[in-house]
């Protein structure tokens, strides 16, 4: 089996408290979680559970970076 890797993007959500994380390559990777320890294990779940459905589902982009625009 060959393995993927990818990109989640994390944000903490200032109403909640919750971190909220998606990977933009998997239409439907989304979850949420308390501690980060959770979240990754959900997201774990998830790409696993898209995987099932669509095993050749590959990596469209790689991760470059973020940029902090002040104004």
């Amino acid at each position: 089996m060959s393995r993927h890797q990818y990109t989640a993007i994390i944000e903490r959500d200032t109403a909640t408290g919750y971190y909220v994380a998606h990977i933009p390559d998997l239409p439907g990777a989304h979850t949420q979680a308390e501690t980060l320890e959770e979240l990754k294990d959900n997201l774990q779940e998830v790409v696993e559970l898209i995987l099932e459905e669509k095993p050749k589902q590959k990596p469209e982009s790689y991760f470059i970076g973020t940029q902090l625009v002040t104004v």
